[in-house]
């Protein structure tokens, strides 16, 4: 099966890089395509697919070249997913605060929402949006 490359890429800076690298991956199941190292030994630039279809890309704080150096701690990103639960117990037993627990909408989603280490809110759901 083919993956369609993302076309729309959430972006985020941490002062952490590797260690956000590491919770992205191993707690939000998230997959990574791309890491390019720093010259100081963080993370310049690195790329992750989700498993479902997408990709957020993210870097080290210490590489804020232009307006995105602003953007630390200021970011959110929804992910559509048919393993909410699965995400949620992962998530849960990793110790990360759950900011939303887990529910089921009016709109007919079921989700919940996470902090990552350094502040930035993750939505897990199944709602796909308007088609």
């Amino acid at each position: 099966m083919s993956e369609n490359p993302p076309t729309v890429w959430p972006a985020f800076r941490y002062d952490d890089a590797r260690a956000a690298l590491t919770f992205l991956t191993e707690v939000f199941g998230f997959r990574e395509a791309l890491v390019v190292p720093g010259e100081d030994g963080q993370i310049a630039h690195a790329e992750l697919r989700w498993p479902e279809g997408g990709g957020v890309m993210f870097g080290s704080t210490s590489h804020t070249d232009g307006v995105h150096g602003d953007t630390k701690n200021a970011g959110s990103a929804y992910v559509v997913t048919d393993h909410v639960d699965e995400i949620h117990d992962r998530v849960r037993r990793a110790g990360a605060e759950i900011v939303a627990p887990l529910h089921d909408t009016d709109y007919g989603s079921h989700t919940f929402t996470a902090r990552d280490p350094e502040g930035n809110l993750w939505t897990f759901g199944t709602y796909r949006g308007a088609p």
